[in-house]
């Protein structure tokens, strides 16, 4: 994690508009920097960035499971043990077209939370992952994502206590759903987005028939959701194991 060496600190300030959460602050009455490490989701934006022209900010030691995780969710040149999966330790279901984790007659639902500038409790993330599994999304585990490795039931969505507070860059909720579900889900989700203080963004992995149509578009109609203005399209050159 970053922190800051008071003794050779200028207090120039120039390190505070580089972090992504503005974890840095200044202190009260002293021409110092500190980090809040509340605030913190542990990126190393600043180190990786040589932004302090003293080299007062430092990299202290990962020494517990909160610190260690909130790393490597929030750094991307890091991966997950485990997984060796660079980035946010899932290879996230946009890439079904190789990895065939849905199946015909499935819906991948992926709801991206968090942001650079804004970040994500953990806390939230519960809240959207326990509405969506309540709705009929059944989870991704483990194996597959990160946020899976700190549920406590993984068919309600239940996160560890001692992990609500943890603030992350950016955390991914993934599961699949039938497509009778998917309204229901749909639906979850656009009452949980008032009661959480971050962002997502939704995607869902969907084929379509001969004509190009999925009936995931008269869904979202129906819910007064706007049509999708861009996607990602499997054009055929990757090769799924199942159909």
């Amino acid at each position: 994690m970053a922190v800051i060496n008071h003794e050779k600190c200028i207090g120039c300030e120039t390190c505070i508009p580089y972090c992504p959460v503005n974890a840095f602050k200044k202190v009260e009455n002293q021409k110092k920097v500190y980090v809040d490490q509340d605030i913190c989701t542990k990126c190393n934006v600043c180190i990786r960035g040589n932004v302090c022209p003293v080299d007062a900010i430092e990299d202290d030691n990962y020494e517990t499971f909160d610190s260690t995780f909130q790393h490597v969710l929030s750094d991307p040149t890091t991966s997950l043990k485990g997984s060796s999966v660079p980035g946010r330790g899932t290879e996230e279901m946009k890439t079904n077209d190789v990895t065939a984790r849905f199946k015909k007659g499935e819906y991948g639902i992926c709801i991206d939370m968090g942001r650079p500038g804004i970040g994500v409790r953990l806390r939230d993330a519960e809240k959207v992952a326990m509405a969506v599994a309540a709705a009929g999304m059944e989870l991704e585990g483990p194996e597959c994502t990160p946020l899976a490795q700190l549920m406590t039931d993984l068919n309600t969505g239940k996160l560890q206590d001692d992990v609500l507070d943890l603030n992350i860059l950016s955390i991914i909720v993934e599961g699949k759903c039938s497509p009778d579900k998917v309204g229901d889900v749909l639906k979850a989700l656009q009452k949980v987005e008032k009661e959480i203080d971050t962002v997502f963004s939704l995607g869902i992995v969907a084929r379509v028939d001969e004509n190009g149509h999925s009936p995931i578009i008269d869904t979202i109609e129906e819910l007064g959701i706007p049509k999708p203005v861009r996607g990602k399209l499997n054009v055929g050159l990757g090769r799924p194991l199942i159909d």
